[in-house]
């Protein structure tokens, strides 16, 4: 009889304490013995690639329901473990929108046997729903409670102090934030420029955002609410959030580490659209030096997809957003091959990070008696972004073509190979994420 279920051997396992070559050993989808030693009933060979814990994208909208032409349940799950990524948080911006328990419920519904890696899903906060979000952010499966403070894709707004403070009066889970002004956006709408997407920094610029993360800060402090603040894009803001650390945590995604104004607009035009933008190689240097300080909590992809023709409307027609679940990963390692940072910082931000600031429960390190989520990597593969590797439904990346160092080799969710090398599971498994806050109170 087998001891096992599944065992991982050869591999260099990255635990808490540090890389490690030794094996896993799994049963009944949990990790139950680090440097395992008896037979199992699969075993998979890791060797030459890293055990990284199972990455979690805590930021992707996958547009279902009601725009399921851009994306939706099935196949932004299945972009996401083709990418490594073994759990996401999916945002309330669909259509209806995410605000009330009903639309929570049919979400996680839909996501039954079809999204192939585990989920959460935020409740959207509204004028309206302000005091009903206590109840709502206490749904098992429930990421929490987004507001946006500026609009975006989709029309979930709270811009006004007044109601900022409802909604944060309302629950106790950490709440994520959308920080731009949207009273400055409307009065400087006139700085965008018909056909010039390269004007939509300007438009909504770096003191949209800064002013929105002040305010907000603010009010959480008044409230006495901690809050986790999304895609931040300036190094301002980010010195600003590390004098705020016992409240606020904050989030940086791959493209504003990678792409730059100055080569993004004139080479993809309006696909490098997206809120809040893309800004200068000064920003994008910025964000470098305080993700290396440690004051990013998380990496979120905030993968946002619209279809090809809708992004080929001239600018502001264009929707603002891209995809980015698949490339997370892939990205992050091609800056760890390049030394912009360590791998370890890596795992820091994609599950050790997603574990602290919204306490999950089981998940974000190898140890016994977590989840048995693993990314398996190869850090030497060198390959190029192709369009065929590509699941989103929207069918396009603004990095098709890439040449990066770093492969997603293989996803496992709770002791199941969902994806190696490429090829995916018979089936999609995935299930709701558990919170501390949700479980115990």
């Amino acid at each position: 009889m087998a001891t096992f279920d599944l065992k991982l051997v050869g591999g260099t396992v990255h635990l808490p304490a540090g890389p490690a070559r030794l094996d896993v050993g799994v049963r009944d989808g949990k990790i139950v013995a680090i440097g395992a030693a008896g037979d199992a009933g699969e075993t998979i060979d890791c060797t030459g690639l890293d055990v990284l814990p199972g990455v979690i994208d805590t930021q992707v909208h996958f547009r279902e329901p009601g725009l399921e032409a851009k994306e939706d349940l099935e196949s932004g799950s299945r972009a996401a473990v083709l990418g490594g990524v073994t759990a996401v948080f999916e945002m309330p911006n669909t259509k209806p929108n995410t605000d009330s328990a009903d639309a929570v419920n049919d979400k996680l519904a839909r996501a039954r046997d079809r999204m192939w890696c585990d989920h959460a899903f935020y409740v959207g906060a509204t004028n309206h729903n302000a005091e009903h979000l206590a109840e709502l952010e206490r749904i098992p499966g429930t990421a929490g409670v987004k507001i946006f403070m500026g609009a975006s894709t989709g029309d979930l707004l709270v811009s006004d102090d007044t109601n900022l403070a409802r909604v944060l009066a309302s629950g106790h889970r950490r709440v994520a934030i959308h920080a731009e002004d949207e009273f400055r956006m409307n009065d400087r709408e006139g700085e965008r420029v018909a056909g010039d997407p390269s004007s939509h920094p300007v438009w909504r610029d770096d003191e949209s955002a800064i002013l929105a993360t002040r305010r907000i800060l603010k009010l959480a402090r008044e409230a006495r609410r901690r809050i986790h603040v999304l895609h931040v894009t300036t190094p301002a803001e980010l010195e600003l959030l590390s004098q705020h650390k016992d409240i606020a945590t904050c989030e940086v995604t791959p493209q504003h580490l990678t792409l730059a104004a100055e080569d993004a607009y004139p080479r993809l035009g309006s696909y490098a659209q997206m809120n809040p933008p893309i800004r200068s190689a000064a920003h994008r240097d910025g964000l470098w030096h305080w993700l290396n300080q440690g004051v990013p909590d998380v990496l979120g992809s905030d993968h946002a997809p619209h279809t090809i023709e809708e992004k080929a409307k001239p600018y502001p027609a264009s929707p603002s957003g891209m995809p980015g679940v698949q490339t997370l990963l892939p990205l992050l390692l091609d800056h760890v091959a390049k030394g912009r940072t360590t791998l370890q910082r890596l795992i820091d931000l994609t599950s050790a990070g997603p574990q602290r600031v919204f306490g999950l429960v089981g998940k974000g390190r190898i140890a016994p008696g977590y989840d048995a989520d693993f990314t398996v990597v190869d850090l030497k593969k060198q390959w190029t972004v192709e369009e065929s590797w590509l699941a989103s439904r929207c069918g396009w990346s603004p990095f098709t073509g890439d040449q990066l160092t770093g492969k997603p080799i293989g996803t496992i969710i709770r002791g199941r190979k969902v994806m190696w090398d490429g090829q995916l599971a018979n089936s999609a498994h995935g299930r709701p994420v558990r919170f501390e806050a949700v479980e115990f109170g």
